[in-house]
Formats: C-alpha cells, sequence, structure tokens
C-alpha cells in the first residue's frame, strides 16, 4: 500500500518482481491522489482509505494475504487489520507510522506540524506533495517520483485510528526501516525488535523502498509470507 502523495505505480518494480515469482499482487491506488485525483475533496478521510483496501479484499476474494503499508499507509493497514484479520496472514510496516487506538497521523508528528495538519483539514485544503529528495530518494530516481506524486487529502492525517489491537494478533508481523532517510522511525523499529512476535529488518536506501531496493524488499516480503 502507497504512502502520502504516492500512488500505485511506485510498487511496479516490486509487484513485476513479485509477479514473475508467482504470486498474486494487488497495489490499490487509495482515493484522491494519482489516477483518482479526479475524485479528490474535503471529505476524504483514513475511513475512506482503509474501505479502499477492504473492498479490494472482499471483492477479490483474498486470504492469505501479506498486507503491506509504506509510510502512512501503516495507518490504513492498521484500520484494514481490523476489519480483515482473519484474511491477513502477515502485516509489513515499511518505514510506517504505527498508531495506536486514538491517535492520528497528526498527533505522530512533532506539535506545530500536527497542528497545521489539523487548520487544513478544517480548511479542506490538501498537502501539496514533498519533494523525492526530502524523502532521500535515490538521485537517479527522484525527476521520476516528483513527476508522479500528486496533492494528498488531509483528512486523512487528521482522523483518529480505532483499532482493539487486530495488527498485534496477526501471526506475522514485520517492520522494515529505511536507514537512509532521517525520519521520525527509528525508536520504533528499535521498540519492536525488542518485542516479542515481531521481525524487522534495517535496508541501506531513502524513505521509498520500493523505489530504491525493490529487488531486497520483494525478497522481504516473500520471506515473510
Amino acid at each position: 500500500m502507497h504512502g502520502a502523495w504516492h500512488v500505485g505505480w511506485c510498487w511496479r518494480r516490486v509487484s513485476d518482481r513479485l509477479t514473475a515469482a508467482g504470486h498474486l499482487v494487488f497495489t490499490p491506488t487509495l482515493t484522491g491522489v494519482g489516477e483518482r485525483v479526479h475524485l479528490l475533496n474535503a471529505n476524504i478521510n483514513l475511513d475512506t482509505h482503509i474501505a479502499d483496501v477492504v473492498s479490494v479484499m472482499k471483492w477479490e476474494d483474498l486470504t492469505d494475504v501479506v498486507l503491506c503499508g509504506h509510510s502512512y499507509a501503516g495507518c490504513v493497514i492498521t484500520g484494514v487489520a481490523e476489519k480483515m484479520e482473519s484474511a491477513i496472514s502477515s502485516i509489513v510496516y515499511l518505514d510506517a507510522f504505527m498508531p495506536e487506538n486514538g491517535q492520528a497521523l497528526s498527533d505522530l508528528m512533532p506539535p506545530e506540524h500536527g497542528a497545521a495538519i489539523v487548520k487544513a483539514a478544517q480548511e479542506g485544503q490538501a498537502l501539496p506533495a514533498r519533494s523525492a529528495a526530502a524523502f532521500a530518494v535515490n538521485e537517479k530516481d527522484r525527476a521520476w517520483v516528483d513527476a508522479k506524486c500528486t496533492p494528498h487529502p488531509t483528512g486523512t492525517f487528521a482522523q483518529k485510528v480505532v483499532t482493539t489491537g487486530a495488527r498485534d494478533r496477526i501471526g506475522k508481523k514485520v517492520y522494515v526501516l529505511a536507514e537512509g532517510y532521517p525520519g521520525p522511525f527509528r525508536p520504533l523499529r528499535d521498540k519492536l525488535a525488542a518485542t516479542p512476535g515481531w521481525r524487522t529488518y534495517e535496508l541501506p536506501c531513502g524513505h521509498d523502498i520500493m523505489v530504491d531496493m525493490p529487488d531486497r524488499l520483494a525478497e522481504i516480503l516473500q520471506e515473510v509470507a
């Protein structure tokens, strides 16, 4: 599952490798971004994006799913696990946020940034895309990534997650850290590395692991399936 501003396209390199290995792969684009940017509106929230993924799983009759969420999509897959727990065999947080019950993504940001997000959501503003350079994407792919990113619906960052801990009940739980991105995820990875039932990885690349290291990420997703 892609993160904020990104779309299903960012998974193409990984999905091609997994498909070639015989796996069935879905990389849905969430409402309001990319090829669905024409649906962008102020009413889109986290529930909308959770429903996007749940609908794919239900209509495709998916079971034994390796559910992977990148960055913002850690919030999405946390919500999806609540509705589709029995269909998920592995849950993978890819350099991603992991909200607890009652937390929004804006709560996991520095206070000044979180407050700005809530204000923008109240005003119905979309979030302009951050640059690929800010995410430490490899230099060769930065222009491509910048050209493909679109504004992101702010309500998805402001809505609080409701969870009963379904993700913790899933049999295989994985966290993958991007070592080359100076983001907020190192403490989370370190905490999970010491938590029974969690498997962690660290990869020497920028935040967009699926762009920078598709071969290794495809291997990991098969290892944890």
